[in-house]
Order: C-alpha cells, then structure tokens, then sequence
C-alpha cells in the first residue's frame, strides 16, 4: 500500500517483522552450511565481493551493526567496511545470531510514527553527513542481508552445499498449513 506521495503506509511494522524472523533463519542456515566447510575452504578467496564465505558473513554482521547502532543508539563493535569482525568461525556464528535477536527485538517495537521520521547520520565511509526515511533504511537493511545471503548461496553451492529454500513464502512457519 501507497499514500499520494508513493511513500508506504507506515501502518504496516508487520513486514519488518516478518522480515527479522526471515533473517534470523537465513542467518542460521547459512551457518549451518558453512559449518560444514573446514576453516580453510570458509576462509578460501573464491573470487567473490568479499572474498570468502567467512568474509562475507563477516561483512553482513557489519553492516547489521552498522545500520541497528545508527537506529538504536547501542554502541556495536565495527572495524570498517571489509574487514572481519572475528576470525573464529564460531565466535561470528554467535555474534551473528545475537545480532538477529537484536533485530528481532528492534523490529518488534517499530511503531509507524518512528518509520516515519528521518534519520541523520554522518557515514564512516566517506565522512558524508545524510538523512534518509527511517522506513527506506530499514528495507535497505533487510535488502542488504538477502542481496549477500544470495552471494553466499552462490559460494556454498559452487562447493555442493544447498542451504535449502530461501524463498520468503515458504519459511516453515508459513508452509504449515500447504498441502500435497
């Protein structure tokens, strides 16, 4: 749904919702298929925008503690754009995970008034100052998670790991009721 101005209708902090539950069960399958790689083939360069598997699962963590420290104030560990968070695969798997119940918690308190609003930050990147729709940085959030999670599915399957499903109307809370 659209007002005049083609902006959303602010009524609707469901879809962020939906979307957080979506990223919490990507983020674990992802963990899980790369939990099936040896530390070295994680960590391999395979040509990709970040490298590797463990880099650019690294670099979504990033990025969520990027945008989730702008629109909450909390104060999120981040080393700059490309660099990892953590070299233990198992120490970014449990970042991570705490990371998607930090979005969870967030997305579950959105109220209309608040994706109305803008939010001024100044980036880390380029040292420019912005302001954009809280509504349009949050997509983008969610948006930024599903366009790396698809590199990763590309790097996982190009080693015979499927993670699986990843279409959003068949997370299994919502293929319950499907039948045969």
């Amino acid at each position: 749904m659209t007002r005049d101005n083609n902006e959303p209708d602010m009524g609707f902090p469901v879809l962020y919702r939906r979307m957080a539950a979506y990223n919490a069960l990507m983020t674990e399958r992802a963990y899980a298929a790369a939990g099936q790689m040896s530390d070295a083939d994680r960590k391999a360069d395979k040509g990709a925008f970040f490298r590797s598997v463990h880099s650019t699962l690294n670099h979504i963590l990033f990025a969520d503690r990027a945008w989730m420290g702008r629109f909450t104030g909390r104060s999120y560990e981040i080393k700059g754009m490309g660099v990892d968070l953590y070299e233990d695969f198992e120490a970014l798997k449990a970042a991570h995970l705490a990371m998607c119940g930090d979005i969870s918690a967030f997305c579950e308190e959105l109220t209309p008034d608040w994706l109305a609003g803008d939010l001024q930050w100044t980036s880390g990147m380029d040292g420019i100052a912005r302001s954009r729709p809280r509504w349009l940085l949050v997509t983008h959030m969610f948006n930024h998670q599903t366009h790396h999670r698809g590199q990763l599915s590309t790097l996982l399957n190009q080693a015979g790991i499927d993670i699986g499903v990843t279409d959003l109307p068949f997370m299994p809370d919502l293929a319950e009721g499907d039948t045969a």
